[in-house]
């Protein structure tokens, strides 16, 4: 009989963290369930009260962060999988955006990955092993007018994940960046704010991205218990993937970067040939 994964997720209260704590209790996993606001894991804890731990998390406060991780290797006496999944978008074109609103972006969609990661990495490299998931974007394959900071804040995790992925390696830790397109959640409805002081100069970038989020709002065609299930088969897999891209729209999306970026370094490779000291 095998013996059930443990799940540490952050950011558990609706959306894709919801979708995949809901997937792995019911293929028998135990999850330690985590949101700003516990009461809205309430409903998930008491249909699997011997499996599944709810605990209050803000990942932008660091003396929660230790708190509940204490707390999460203490429910079940350790944890297998961490998923990075809490975080928010913000849309403003970089001139918009306050110091307030940036340092707050990078908080909860960088810093505070990181913050829960490096509490549960001395557990990891104890145990000689794990996983642990950050959940990126697709702005961080090609970025959009209004997008700036968020975008910044993914490709920042997504830096810092290439890297751990090959610091952690001798001490077995897996590392996967999944990076979704997009899925019919609260994403760009209650989770996105907005630059408090729009400038008329970006309305024609910034505000026409702003005005397709908000019609694209609920037909977005990505389904999060399908992608609870991609999640699910990365981390069951023998050798998971370093990006795991979800859905069509992402998948394209990255085909197309890659093409674009290839035809660019093809173009400039005498620039980049000529830079170099001459052969002696």
């Amino acid at each position: 009989m095998n013996t059930p994964t443990v799940w540490f997720i952050t950011g558990c209260s609706r959306g894709l963290g919801h979708a995949l704590a809901a997937a792995a209790l019911a293929r028998g996993d135990r999850v330690v369930a985590t949101a700003r606001n516990p009461a809205h894991l309430a409903a998930l804890a008491a249909a699997h009260p011997d499996s599944c731990h709810a605990l209050e998390l803000d990942v932008t406060r660091p003396e929660q962060v230790g708190t509940a991780a204490a707390a999460a290797l203490a429910a079940f006496g350790g944890i297998d999988v961490l998923v990075n999944n809490a975080g928010a978008g913000l849309v403003g074109a970089i001139e918009e955006t306050t110091e307030t609103e940036i340092a707050r972006c990078l908080d909860v969609n960088f810093l505070g990955a990181l913050r829960v990661t490096r509490a549960l990495l001395p557990h990891f490299r104890a145990r000689q092993g794990g996983h642990v998931i950050f959940l990126s974007a697709a702005a961080a394959i090609a970025n959009y007018p209004g997008f700036g900071i968020y975008g910044a804040a993914k490709r920042a995790i997504e830096g810092a994940a290439e890297s751990l992925a090959q610091e952690a390696r001798p001490f077995g830790l897996r590392v996967t960046l999944v990076q979704p397109g997009p899925f019919r959640t609260d994403f760009i409805g209650r989770s996105l704010a907005h630059a408090a002081a729009p400038l008329p100069a970006y309305e024609a970038t910034r505000g026409k991205f702003a005005r397709f989020l908000a019609t694209a709002h609920g037909q977005q065609p990505g389904d999060p218990a399908r992608a609870a299930a991609a999640i699910l088969a990365a981390v069951d897999a023998e050798r998971p993937p370093l990006r795991l891209v979800l859905g069509a729209y992402a998948h394209d999306k990255t085909r197309r970067t890659f093409a674009a970026a290839q035809r660019e370094l093809d173009t400039w490779a005498p620039a980049t040939a000529a830079t170099e000291f001459p052969p002696a």
